[in-house]
């Protein structure tokens, strides 16, 4: 079932940031989002390890640092 929710332009703004690409939506962006909450409270040391590395993979993203689908099947011999 899919609802539709209403939430200030700021807010919009900020969830924006976190897309790692255009068409990715603002639910896998909130599940990202509660997934580091939920990991956060269960191993508040391993939270600022995933954080940090977050952070870095999106910074390797955005860079264009990263292994496409075919070429992460040929590494894996998939």
């Amino acid at each position: 079932m899919e609802t539709t929710i209403r939430i200030k332009q700021g807010t919009k703004e900020e969830l924006d940031k976190y897309r790692q690409y255009k068409n990715e939506s603002y639910n896998e962006v909130i599940g990202k989002i509660l997934y580091i909450i939920k990991v956060s409270e269960k191993n508040p040391k391993l939270s600022k390890k995933t954080i940090k590395e977050i952070k870095e993979a999106r910074e390797r993203i955005k860079k264009g640092e990263y292994y496409t689908e075919e070429e992460s099947k040929k590494i894996l011999g998939l």
